[in-house]
C-alpha cells in the first residue's frame, strides 16, 4: 500500500470518527445554551453544531435534503405527522433508547399520540409554551385577538403573517379551525374569511414581525400598544415595565410543544439520544428552560425554575385560562398550502 493511499485512508477514518463525535442540532434560539452544550460535551465527548431555525425553515431544510444534514431537529409537535406523511423526512423514534421516566407522563403520552404515523412515534416533547397577546395596559384594553383591529389600536399593533394568526382570528371569531382539519373545503372557506379580516385589519398594523428584537423594541418604545406574541416575550417585557402584560385571550391562548425528532438521514442517532436524555434531566432542563424562557416537559424541572417566571405564569394563566388553551393538533398534509395561499393574498393586498 502506497503512502498516499494509506494517508487517504487515515484521513477518511479520521473524518468519520470526528463525525461520530459530533451532534448536528437543528433547533430554536435559546434551546442550546452555551453552558449546557459545554457540560454535554464534557460528559459525553460529543461536540454540538447548533443551527437555529423555525418550523417552516426546518421542514424546508429537511425536505430539500430528504432528511439529511442534521442528527436531531426540534419542530413543533403539530408539524411532524403531516410532513412525515408527505415527505418522509424523519425516522421513527427508538423508544428503548429514551429514559421515559424523565418526562411528564401526560405530555409524553400526548406528544407521542400527535406524532404517530402508521403506528410509529416520530417525536418526543421538550419545550412548551403559548401564543397570545402582549398589551400595554395603559394604552390598550385588548382582551382577544380581534381587538388588534380595534380603532383604539390603529397603526399601533403587530402580528406575524403566519398560520397562527389565521387560526387565532378564527377562534376569536367563534370558530374551531382544528375541527375542520380533515375537511379541506370547509377549512379553506374559513381561512378565506379570516384572510378578509386580516386584510381589513392591515390599517392597524405598524409592521408584521419576523424577528423578536424588532417586536420587543416596538413595545418598549411605545410604538406598539398591542401585539400577538409568545408568552415569554411578554414576561420579559413585564420585568422592565409592569404596565406591559401577557394576556391569555378570551378565546384561548394557542398552545405549542417543541419536540425532539430525528431526521431520516441523520448519521449520529447515538448522539441524538444522548442529547435527549441529557436535556430531560431536571437540573439541565431547568437551565434550558431559563435560557428559552419557557417551561419544559422534564418531570421535576418546574421546581428548579426561576421564581419570577413561575409567578408571571400564574398571573397570566388563572385556572380558567389554563383550561382554555387551544393546543395545536397534528397538521394534516395540504392544510399549510391552503393557509399559504390566503397569507399571500393578505400580503399582496394594499
Amino acid at each position: 500500500m502506497t503512502r498516499i493511499v494509506l494517508a487517504a485512508l487515515i484521513a477518511v477514518a479520521g473524518s468519520a470518527h470526528a463525525q461520530d463525535k459530533t451532534l448536528r442540532l437543528l433547533t430554536w434560539g435559546g434551546y442550546a445554551p452555551k453552558e449546557v452544550v459545554e457540560q454535554f460535551t464534557k460528559e459525553t465527548g460529543y461536540n454540538v453544531e447548533v443551527t437555529t431555525s423555525n418550523n417552516e425553515e426546518m421542514i424546508s431544510k429537511l425536505r430539500a435534503t430528504a432528511g439529511a444534514g442534521f442528527d436531531l431537529a426540534q419542530p413543533s409537535q403539530d408539524r411532524i405527522a403531516g410532513p412525515q406523511t408527505e415527505f418522509r423526512i424523519y425516522k421513527a423514534m427508538d423508544l428503548s433508547k429514551v429514559q421515559a421516566a424523565q418526562f411528564i407522563p401526560s405530555m409524553l403520552d400526548a406528544t407521542k399520540k400527535n406524532t404517530t404515523v402508521k403506528g410509529k412515534v416520530y417525536g418526543l416533547p421538550h419545550i412548551w409554551g403559548t401564543d397570545g397577546l402582549v398589551v400595554n395596559t395603559k394604552t390598550s384594553k385588548a382582551m382577544d385577538y380581534t381587538d388588534l383591529c380595534a380603532a383604539e389600536n390603529a397603526g399601533k399593533v403587530s402580528m406575524r403573517l403566519k398560520r397562527p394568526t389565521l387560526i387565532a382570528f378564527a377562534f376569536a371569531s367563534g370558530k374551531d379551525p382544528f375541527a375542520l382539519y380533515n375537511n379541506p373545503k370547509a377549512y379553506g372557506a374559513l381561512m378565506d374569511d379570516m384572510g378578509k379580516k386580516l386584510i381589513e385589519c392591515k390599517k392597524n398594523v405598524k409592521f408584521y414581525w419576523d424577528g423578536k428584537d424588532q417586536l420587543l423594541a416596538g413595545i418598549r418604545s411605545g410604538e406598539l400598544t398591542t401585539a400577538m406574541m409568545w408568552d415569554t416575550g411578554g414576561w420579559q417585557l413585564n420585568k422592565d415595565n409592569a404596565d406591559v402584560k401577557f394576556v391569555a385571550p378570551k378565546s384561548g391562548a394557542l398552545g405549542w410543544v417543541d419536540t425532539f425528532a430525528i431526521p431520516a438521514k441523520g448519521k449520529n442517532d447515538a448522539a441524538a439520544y444522548a442529547w435527549i436524555n441529557f436535556n430531560m434531566r431536571p437540573e439541565i432542563a431547568a437551565k434550558v428552560a431559563s435560557s428559552a424562557g419557557n417551561f419544559t416537559a422534564s418531570k421535576g424541572a418546574d421546581k428548579l425554575m426561576d421564581a419570577t417566571l413561575k409567578q408571571q405564569f400564574a398571573d397570566s394563566f388563572p385556572d380558567a385560562a389554563l383550561q382554555n388553551i387551544k393546543w395545536y393538533p397534528a397538521v394534516p398534509a395540504g392544510i399549510e398550502d391552503i393557509e399559504g395561499r390566503v397569507l399571500d393574498r393578505v400580503k399582496a393586498a394594499p
